[in-house]
């Protein structure tokens, strides 16, 4: 695979890593004056749970594994196959890092709901 699709890729992973546990909710009614520090401790925990963790790596192994053994089996073709790996690769880690930025997200929420707001998004 070449460099430049890698560096195509890689934003949206970096993009992952910070939109779960940055997440701002939506609340109905009034902000009370600990508002901010609420929040800011609520994003602190959802920091707490990583993005990438174990079951990434056997997403990723599992998305490689699939996407080289279709090429393999279609297109017998040892770059081809390199190639579908990486792709395969990438596609599980993304997946599974999306995954675990919503679980962030819903952390958030779910704190802040625990502190007294009405969250609705």
């Amino acid at each position: 695979m070449k460099p430049i699709k890698l560096l195509f890729v890689m934003p949206f992973i970096a993009a992952c890593s910070t939109s779960g546990a940055g997440h701002v909710p939506v609340i109905d009614g009034q902000l009370g004056p600990n508002y901010a520090n609420d929040l800011a401790q609520c994003q602190q925990l959802a920091r707490s749970q990583p993005v990438v963790d174990g079951d990434s790596a056997g997403t990723a192994a599992a998305g490689a594994g699939v996407a080289a053994a279709t090429t393999a089996i279609l297109n017998n073709e040892g770059n081809n196959v390199r190639d579908a790996a990486v792709v395969g690769a990438v596609a599980g880690l993304a997946g599974s890092a999306l995954q675990n930025s919503q679980r962030q997200e819903a952390i958030v929420n779910n704190c802040m709901r625990g502190r007294g707001y009405n969250v609705i998004g």
